[in-house]
């Protein structure tokens, strides 16, 4: 429901945009292009992202295969393909465009770090994700959030060149462009994050309920997120809401972080333990 609700936000938000601006046209060719820019990015993430990070396929016996394997099965879900990341930083995400194509990666780093309850609870959180089908959430999010930033964009080259002339004609009212040139792209960013924080709290509890129990999850938590900060990870921005927890760490507002405070996951997890 959340996560209904913030995209519906983000939706409004592309109208509000393109009635600001006073141009049907632009928005149209802005929703159009960031809709194929997006779409070619959930049709093809896996390969993009896997290979981004140079992720080898792991072998049948692998513990990490093993692991998924069982968990998938129990889930009722195909099996993944997965993948090692050759990365001394902690770490895992989900990739695939839906359950029949999806992926699992995880880290070296990771897997050195964690026990195999641990473990479990991490790759449970990641079939989650699958599951949830929140590679098309995030999709979904990214292109209502890039058609506002093309707008703003060209409403800014439009003012620079002197292409507003024609608002008063199209009922565009200037103060309010100006206003969505400034506030609707940190709006958009704001959105789009809340929504991955969101779907962070639902991979948690999806995943718990697959394992049985979120001790495991919680405590890997806890220990993944003390080690990136010590050894952070070398990732794009544009991925960062893909993985577990955050890969880096600086100045990043909480407002706009993609993940939601470790300790506050690790509460809401101790808050189902009862039900379980």
């Amino acid at each position: 429901m959340k996560t209904a609700i913030l995209l519906a936000f983000l939706s409004g938000l592309v109208i509000l945009a393109g009635g600001a601006l006073g141009g049907q046209q632009g928005l149209v060719l802005a929703f159009v292009f960031a809709l194929v820019m997006n779409v070619g990015s959930y049709w093809f993430s896996d390969k993009i992202v896997l290979k981004m990070y140079r992720a080898t396929e792991a072998g049948p016996d692998h513990p990490l295969t093993r692991i998924t394997r069982r968990l998938a099965t129990k889930a009722g879900l195909p099996m993944p393909k997965v993948y090692v990341i050759p990365d001394m930083s902690p770490n895992a995400f989900a990739t695939g465009r839906d359950p029949n194509h999806a992926a699992v990666a995880a880290t070296e780093g990771i897997m050195r770090l964690l026990s195999e309850s641990e473990l479990e609870g991490v790759i449970a959180h990641e079939l989650a994700h699958v599951k949830h089908r929140d590679t098309l959430i995030s999709t979904i999010a990214a292109t209502l959030a890039a058609t506002i930033m093309m707008l703003a964009q060209m409403a800014r080259f439009a003012a620079f060149f002197g292409g507003s002339r024609s608002d008063d004609r199209q009922g565009g009212n200037p103060l309010a462009a100006l206003a969505m040139i400034l506030l609707a792209p940190i709006a958009a960013m704001l959105i789009q994050a809340a929504i991955s924080r969101n779907r962070e709290f639902g991979a948690d509890r999806g995943g718990a309920t697959m394992v049985g129990s979120p001790m495991g999850l919680a405590t890997a938590l806890r220990k993944i997120d003390s080690a990136v900060h010590q050894v952070p990870m070398d990732a794009n921005p544009a991925t960062a809401h893909m993985f577990i927890i955050q890969p880096f760490f600086g100045g990043v507002s909480k407002l706009f972080s993609t993940h939601p405070p470790t300790e506050e996951r690790v509460k809401a997890l101790m808050e189902i333990r009862p039900g379980m």
